[in-house]
């Protein structure tokens, strides 16, 4: 089954009932439990990260990702569809995460659960869990993963585009979060995550060209790869989504986002005034 990127909630309820389809619930536990979609399966978002110091946000081990894929009942033949309570960052992240490891058979619900709702879908309060799957990923050798290596080597090579997708305070560096420095990395341009967004509630995305038009308004080379980051890469999570909506195809992340360069000694700072 081929379903589109980002889908709506009537092309969900179209597909929904198709055996193949699973529907990922990202929301905090209180949310899932007042209403989610008919056969949606909680996970929490927080599994999709290593947990561990020094840097727990970043990818989770190809262990921690086979269990946590497992748990939901996916398989290669299944087609996820992702959503979240927080405008989408979660929901982004995890279709990154399915990306690398090359499960490409994943959806982000456009608008999430208020989307459904105000098309007079069904909700319901029962919690599902899913019979487990067997499955085993690895996201080793992925591109679509950039580290501080690669990001440092290739800023100076001047052939990748940065995106920090913070809000401008914490790019220009006059708030800083769990960092020992404040700032942004050297070349990048801001976009702040929100801003690929058409509507609060329901949280719809811009139309692909409108998104293109702000990623090129802000600075950012499509011609070039282009690395999505913020603190700790939930919100770039959203950024990432956007990026390939607006059919951007060499979008990647840096998993370690703020919370790694701006703690890291030695690492490269830009400040704006």
């Amino acid at each position: 089954m081929q379903l589109p990127l980002v889908i709506d909630a009537v092309e969900l309820s179209k597909v929904i009932d198709q055996p193949h389809v699973i529907v990922i619930d990202l929301s905090s536990e209180a949310h899932y439990e007042t209403s989610h979609i008919p056969g949606a399966i909680r996970l929490e978002p927080t599994r999709m990260l290593c947990g561990q110091a020094p840097i727990p946000n970043k990818i989770a081990s190809d262990a921690q990702l086979s269990e946590l894929f497992s748990d939901a009942g996916i398989t290669e033949a299944s087609h996820v569809v992702v959503y979240d309570d927080q405008k989408g960052p979660w929901a982004g992240r995890f279709v990154w995460t399915m990306h690398c490891c090359n499960l490409f058979n994943v959806s982000f619900l456009n608008g999430h659960l208020d989307a459904w709702r105000l098309e007079g879908f069904p909700v319901e309060q029962t919690p599902h869990t899913p019979v487990p799957s067997s499955l085993t990923v690895s996201h080793q050798g992925t591109p679509l993963l950039a580290d501080y290596s690669f990001i440092e080597k290739h800023v100076a090579q001047g052939d990748i585009s940065i995106w920090d997708a913070r809000a401008f305070d914490e790019y220009q560096g006059t708030k800083v979060v769990n960092a020992s420095k404040g700032g942004h990395i050297p070349t990048a341009k801001w976009l702040e995550w929100t801003d690929v967004l058409a509507h609060d509630a329901p949280a719809l995305l811009l139309s692909p060209n409108a998104i293109k038009q702000q990623i090129v308004a802000a600075g950012l080379d499509t011609t070039k790869p282009i690395v999505t980051h913020c603190q700790t890469h939930r919100r770039s999570g959203l950024t990432y989504i956007a990026g390939l909506y607006a059919g951007i195809n060499d979008m990647r992340c840096y998993d370690g986002s703020w919370f790694e360069w701006g703690n890291l000694p030695n690492s490269a700072v830009e400040k704006s005034h």
